[in-house]
């Protein structure tokens, strides 16, 4: 029923719970799940009946009839529908283990550094009632950092900027915890509705969410091309005057033009984090540079913008979408180490 991964013994889980994607670390296995967040459940007599998650229900999006009800349970990397998202949370965990009463896994789960106590409680919740023994909670910075291989423990500082789907954490961190971190409401989600909202307002088209992210993912960029157009796609969807089935192209260009309001957030975040240090961390950062994880850090030349605002090296960490669930599992392992940084409460 679970698949394969089922006939694992029971191991702790690392879970790296995001607004587009959800992943899960087992202790010495690495990641063995990767899907989106996504539910697709049946309403029927006001009851639902979850009939799909992760990538099967994806597919569901913009297709289904009214009985059918595609949701994503998390907004801006916390959950926004406790039912759904317990039921996503519990559909995951057993894809990886038979989660039964006599074999509880304890469970590690990062969160935005921004997260309210009620948030936070919610996602603690959602997991404690999946089948984990104990669930911990890392800020999603440090989890970030960990995933890219950067030293946080020691005194030279360090500054790691995590674009993920729902949010954006910049973070300065030293001394194995966060001197300064901000969470700012800018990721992959706000930049697919600039998309929609560009192709509506000088396109005259409407744009589906998915047709957005495909084209963000295969020519998205945060620089004018040096051409002036860069090269260009076509893309399908509904007329903004007539309401009936169009063509039209989007270049590079336009693509850059319709992302920059996000760009340009990012790019003041890092400039705020900048401001809000300790001269002697400045230095450390001048050394160091800045390091980009997340779906976001994909994005073309986003670490050359964010170099000419900054005038710091920006490097982009290897495997950028998979840093923070790596990060957590690497502080799953770590345990105490990590001192009071991972909050548990069984």
């Amino acid at each position: 029923m679970f698949g394969p991964l089922s006939s694992l013994l029971t191991h702790d889980m690392a879970i790296d719970l995001g607004t587009a994607n959800t992943l899960i670390h087992v202790s010495g296995s690495g990641i063995v799940v990767d899907e989106p967040s996504v539910v697709a459940y049946h309403v029927k007599d006001g009851r639902k009946r979850v009939i799909a998650v992760g990538k099967a229900a994806k597919e569901m999006q913009g297709r289904t009839p009214r009985s059918i009800q595609v949701v994503r349970p998390m907004r801006d990397g916390v959950i926004a529908d406790f039912a759904v998202a317990e039921e996503m949370i519990k559909y995951f965990m057993r894809r990886v283990d038979r989660v039964s009463v006599f074999a509880k896994p304890k469970v590690i789960v990062c969160v935005p550094h921004g997260a309210t106590a009620v948030e936070k409680r919610a996602i603690r919740q959602s997991v404690l009632s999946a089948g984990a023994r104990t669930a911990g909670l890392i800020p999603e910075p440090i989890a970030a950092a960990l995933g890219a291989g950067l030293e946080i423990l020691g005194p030279q500082g360090c500054m790691i900027v995590d674009i993920g789907g729902g949010t954006t954490e910049v973070a300065v961190l030293s001394m194995g915890d966060i001197v300064y971190a901000t969470s700012i409401r800018v990721g992959g989600d706000y930049m697919d509705e600039t998309l929609v909202n560009y192709a509506l307002d000088e396109l005259s088209i409407h744009m589906g969410y998915r047709t957005a992210e495909r084209i963000k993912n295969s020519l998205g960029t945060a620089r004018i091309p040096e051409d002036g157009a860069g090269e260009k796609v076509s893309f399908q969807g509904r007329s903004k005057d007539g309401g009936h089935p169009a063509e039209v192209y989007i270049s590079q260009r336009m693509i850059a033009e319709a992302l920059r309001d996000p760009v340009d957030q990012i790019r003041r975040a890092v400039s705020t984090a900048c401001h809000r240090i300790p001269p002697e961390l400045s230095a450390d950062l001048w050394e160091n540079g800045i390091v980009l994880t997340g779906g976001g850090a994909l994005l073309k030349e986003i670490d050359i913008a964010l170099h000419e605002y900054s005038k710091l090296t920006v490097t982009i960490a290897e495997d950028p979408l998979k840093c923070v669930a790596t990060g957590t599992g690497i502080a799953l392992a770590m345990g105490k180490r990590l001192g009071p940084i991972i909050d548990f409460e069984s």
